[in-house]
């Protein structure tokens, strides 16, 4: 997104973004920093704490051009008074492996920043400030993705207190004292630094399923787009398998398409993200079904916190995990899907793709 700005930008410019560790592209007016992700490291902290001081100074005739897409929660981390990195870490890790959706951890990051949840918006006021926003997020909320930190926020202290005690993760007394006091409140939609605030969705999973629902008919094949999806990956693809068998047995030539972001309760010591776990209880539910195929990938190249995009799945893979001794029940249940798929050399890898619209899913019926 920086160098697109700086490939067409006309006019004074200078900046600093902050991408993932391995996803830079050189820049020469825009400043390009790596930093962990999906969980915060002292590099986000430190670009964080340099971001929100390059906007304090700022007047009316500046202005403000962020360029959000989905990690900037992670990337953009600058914990709010009293609380440590250490301490957002560890909360970030608890959300990530309890099944909460993204908008409950969302929820969370923001009243545990000093610069998500709106707060980058009003320290750039009065500068007008226009962001630019990939999304990540089922229903391209912008103050969900990235954790919006230049859009207000609905949610309250006391929801984020509420998510932490509905999935038990334990908190210091640090943690809790801060959102029991009003200065973790978020800025909420009617104040005033917002009304020079414009936020606008550039690109979705919608946008991307349409494209790809196109290429599917050119192909002569009926298209069923489930849009985006939310939910647990082994519930979603049980439900997902049952449609496609129903399509099947119906000798249909179809494609299912799917977005959005599934979520993965981690109970097992395997690896795997939640694209990799969505095909692994796939081919399970499906138990070897014929004419059947499918693909589930994380669109920025990573699922999870492994090297592989997501995974492929076949009518034969039950069978050729077998053959190399692994059952497709027993990996689920120890959420080890990146070792069953690398065993049999189904992962998907393609190294960063530099963008992010959230997860990509196609189940391919053919008759």
């Amino acid at each position: 997104m920086a160098k697109a700005v700086e490939d067409h930008w006309k006019g004074d410019l200078h900046g600093l973004v902050v991408t993932r560790y391995g996803h830079a592209i050189p820049c020469s007016s825009i400043e390009v920093i790596e930093a962990g992700h999906p969980i915060p490291d002292t590099a986000a902290t430190e670009a964080a704490q340099r971001i929100l001081a390059s906007v304090r100074a700022l007047t009316a005739q500046d202005l403000v051009l962020a360029l959000m897409s989905g990690g900037g929660s992670s990337l953009l981390t600058l914990p709010a008074p009293g609380i440590t990195l250490a301490d957002k870490q560890a909360i970030t890790r608890a959300l990530l492996t309890c099944g909460a959706p993204i908008a409950e951890i969302n929820c969370v990051r923001k009243h545990l920043s000093a610069i998500k949840g709106g707060r980058l918006a009003v320290a750039a006021n009065p500068a007008p400030v226009t962001a630019l926003i990939i999304s990540d997020v089922p229903g391209d909320d912008p103050a969900l993705v990235a954790s919006g930190p230049t859009a207000p926020d609905s949610t309250t202290s006391a929801d984020a207190l509420a998510i932490l005690d509905k999935y038990g993760i334990a908190i210091l007394a640090a943690v809790r004292d801060w959102l029991a006091n009003p200065r973790s409140e978020t800025p909420k939609p009617r104040d005033p630094a917002f009304a020079q605030v414009r936020n606008r969705i550039i690109m979705s999973s919608r946008t991307v399923l349409a494209h790809c629902a196109d290429v599917a008919r050119r192909a002569d094949l009926d298209v069923i787009n489930l849009s985006d999806v939310e939910g647990e990956a082994r519930v979603v693809a049980r439900a997902h398998a049952e449609l496609a068998l129903r399509l099947r047995n119906q000798s249909k030539r179809c494609i299912i398409l799917s977005g959005g972001e599934t979520t993965v309760t981690v109970r097992g010591r395997g690896c795997g993200g939640r694209n990799a776990e969505y095909l692994l209880a796939l081919c399970d539910a499906l138990a070897g079904a014929d004419r059947i195929w499918a693909i589930a990938c994380d669109t920025d190249g990573i699922d999870g916190t492994e090297d592989n995009a997501g995974a492929i799945i076949a009518p034969d893979t039950l069978r050729r995990g077998r053959s190399l001794g692994l059952e497709a029940a027993t990996s689920l249940a120890g959420n080890d899907s990146y070792g069953f798929f690398s065993a049999l050399d189904d992962l998907v890898i393609t190294g960063p793709t530099r963008t992010n619209v959230n997860d990509f899913r196609a189940i391919l019926i053919l008759s």
